[in-house]
Parts: structure tokens; C-alpha cells; sequence
């Protein structure tokens, strides 16, 4: 198997790493600070340099890019697409780039299917890129049918050598609602948790609790303003339902109100226990 793996940061890079790991996929990469790949040539997380010619011969071509950026690159390479491989791009929201790529793919000849990796860290680049990143990792896709058990079946395999746990099937539609909820809200009130001016005296006062909300606040602020921008009709709905809750909690301490007070941490409890058991 030929894997082709476009973009070379934490993503991509360690998609490349997690396949190498499989002595029977041959694995080639671009990035478009040709340095990056170079350095991943060198260090033996991919086998060659991936080209317009060479996607011809990929079984499977992943592409780990910023939404707009992977839709530009499938723009320019619609025509060098293996017609028997399949394109599956790595981005956090999917309904935006799945309208653009099925009827590209369709044009073309190529298969797309949507794909999200759901697993990082706080850090972005290629340096922190690791071949386990995504062992026992959930994988989303949207493909372009539902009723083909022998199509999914092959994409599976396909995914196979990265190690990933559950491959979830869903809509475009369904994974933008979903991720604004349990990714990109997260986020935004880590991030804005953080700016709190009492932060700054954090040490010696800080524990789990706040390593455990603070640390996505550390983000690639470029890529996550472009994702949530992406699904903001979906964030807007999240942010109203937390804000409103915010303030529920926020009005029983204002009132000195511990009966209210309670009932609402109790609340929060239950609703954990019976989400997360």
C-alpha cells in the first residue's frame, strides 16, 4: 500500500510516523515548507517526497491541512488523483469541505471521504509529531455513501496502519454539531478561562483542576479561529447554552442562594454520571 500524506505538521507528521510503523506501506509526504519534508525524509518518516505525479500511485492520500488550504490543494490536484485510491482530508469541521470535495470528486473521477482524526495535543509542528499519536484514537469519516458495507469495510482497512481505535460513521451535518460541542467549545472556554487576571498568580495554587481546563487554552490560533468560524451557527448554539447556564450558577451566588447553589452542582454531577457513567 502507497500512502500519500499532505501537510506535515502534528497531524499529517505523525499519520506518516504511525504508517512507517508498517514495513508493507510505502509512505510519501509533502508539506509546503518543502524544509519539513525534507527533515521527515531524513529521519525516516516517510519514504519520498509525495508530487503532483506521484498521487497517481497512492492507495490512500491524506490530507492534513487547514479546511481552505486542503480545498485548494484538492482544486489543484483533481486531475492526479489515483481514479481507484481514495482523498480523505483531516480537517476539524466537515460540512463545508465535504460540499466542495463530493461533486469535485465526482467530476474528476476520484473518491473523497471526510476524515477526522480526533487526537492532538496543545502543540502544533512537525517536532511534536509521534507514531502513537492516534493508537486506540477514535476516527470520524463521512463518506460519500452509507449502503456499502464493502466500500467502508475497504476504508477501514485503509486506516488501519494508524492504529486507530473506533471509526465512527456519520453525517457532515451531525459531526459539526457534535465537534463544536465536545472540541471546539472546549477551547473557547479554556482559552477565555485563562484570561482571568487572577491567572497570573496561579502557582503555587493550582493543581489538576487547572491543568486539566487550561491546557487546550495553549492553540494554534490561526487553525482554530478558521475551524470555529466554520461551524459558528453550531458554536453560537453552545455558547448560548453555556452562557445561560453560567449565569443560572452565577445569579444563586450572587443571592448567597445555597439551596439553589447546590441543586445546580448537583445537577452538573448527575449529568456527568449519566453521560460518562
Amino acid at each position: 500500500m502507497t500512502v500519500g500524506i499532505v501537510g506535515l505538521g502534528l497531524i499529517g507528521g505523525s499519520l506518516a510516523k504511525a504508517y512507517k510503523r508498517d514495513p508493507s506501506v510505502t509512505v510519501l509526504g509533502w508539506n509546503r515548507t518543502a524544509s519539513t519534508a525534507e527533515f521527515a525524509l531524513l529521519d525516516g518518516s516517510i519514504d519520498g517526497i509525495l508530487t503532483a505525479e506521484s498521487l497517481k500511485d497512492c492507495d490512500l492520500v491524506l490530507i492534513s491541512l487547514y479546511p481552505q488550504a486542503a480545498m485548494d490543494y484538492m482544486t489543484e490536484h483533481a486531475d492526479h488523483f489515483s481514479k481507484t485510491g481514495i482523498v480523505m482530508d483531516c480537517s476539524g469541521v466537515k460540512r463545508q469541505i465535504c460540499a466542495f470535495a463530493f461533486p469535485l470528486a465526482a467530476e474528476h473521477g476520484f473518491t473523497f471521504v471526510g476524515g477526522h482524526p480526533m487526537a492532538g495535543t496543545q502543540f502544533s509542528g512537525y517536532k511534536y509529531a509521534r507514531a502513537n499519536l492516534y493508537d486506540r484514537a477514535p476516527m470520524v469519516i463521512v463518506p460519500p455513501r452509507y449502503d456499502d458495507a464493502d466500500f467502508l469495510a475497504r476504508v477501514k482497512e485503509l486506516l488501519k496502519p494508524a492504529g486507530f481505535g473506533r471509526i465512527s460513521v456519520t453525517t457532515a451535518e451531525e459531526h459539526d454539531e457534535m465537534i463544536a460541542f465536545t472540541s471546539q467549545m472546549c477551547h473557547v472556554v479554556s482559552n477565555a478561562y485563562i484570561k482571568s487576571p487572577t491567572a497570573a498568580r496561579h502557582r503555587g495554587f493550582s493543581a489538576g483542576s487547572y491543568k486539566d481546563l487550561t491546557r487546550v487554552a495553549w492553540l494554534n490560533a490561526d487553525m482554530w479561529s478558521e475551524l470555529i468560524l466554520d461551524n459558528r451557527d453550531n458554536m453560537l448554539g453552545e455558547m448560548d447554552a453555556l452562557i445561560a447556564s453560567l449565569s443560572a450558577y452565577r445569579d444563586a451566588i450572587a443571592q448567597n442562594d445555597r439551596p439553589a447553589l447546590r441543586a445546580l452542582l448537583q445537577e452538573g454531577k448527575e449529568r456527568k454520571e449519566q453521560i460518562d457513567g
